[in-house]
């Protein structure tokens, strides 16, 4: 094979190195963002990695002066904007109710865990995305701000008035959960 086969070869390489290294973390974020929706979860991370691939094959950016330097981050960033952009768009299929699905075939183990994604799944999916990347990714408030193209002062704003909603919508069952 020719430099451009090898050159392709080794892109492949290292976006399957990428791809092992961060796919679990992007899911279990993806399905925090998701309010729990597994499959939507997969979909979302299916598409992170499609878009990241589509850049990855340029040389210019893995090599050339658009070099991310890390592209994982990079990845988590790019997942976020398209939860956030299909959560935009007016053609999605979902409607709010009030009525939520029987819980049966849950562990009671995992009641905390339930409840805190019923709950994250009742947010806006803006207030969602502040929430999951500042207490599960651990980012700061510019990074936070970086990635949903916001200032800090609302990414402070946002990341106050959700905690209250998260606390209004839980009230004592919370401390009843953390208990046990």
């Amino acid at each position: 094979m020719g430099r451009i086969g090898a050159t392709r070869e080794t892109k492949d390489a290292e976006f399957l190195e990428l791809v092992t290294g961060h796919t679990g973390r992007l899911y279990r974020s993806a399905c925090l963002l998701t309010g729990g929706d597994t499959h939507h979860a997969e979909d979302l991370v299916q598409e992170a990695l499609s878009r990241m691939y589509v850049l990855w094959r340029r040389s210019a950016w893995t090599g050339g002066r658009h070099r991310v330097e890390n592209p994982g981050a990079y990845t988590h960033t790019v997942m976020v904007r398209v939860f956030l952009a299909q959560k935009r768009r007016r053609s999605s299929g979902e409607h709010p109710t009030d009525l939520l699905p029987e819980s049966e075939g849950r562990e009671p183990d995992g009641a905390l865990r339930v409840t805190l994604l019923d709950a994250l799944g009742r947010l806006p999916a803006k207030d969602r995305a502040v929430l999951v990347l500042r207490y599960w990714e651990d980012r700061s408030i510019e990074e936070t701000a970086e990635v949903l193209r916001l200032s800090p002062g609302a990414v402070r704003t946002r990341t106050s008035r959700a905690l209250a909603r998260v606390r209004e919508q839980l009230g004592d069952a919370l401390a009843e959960l953390a208990v046990r």
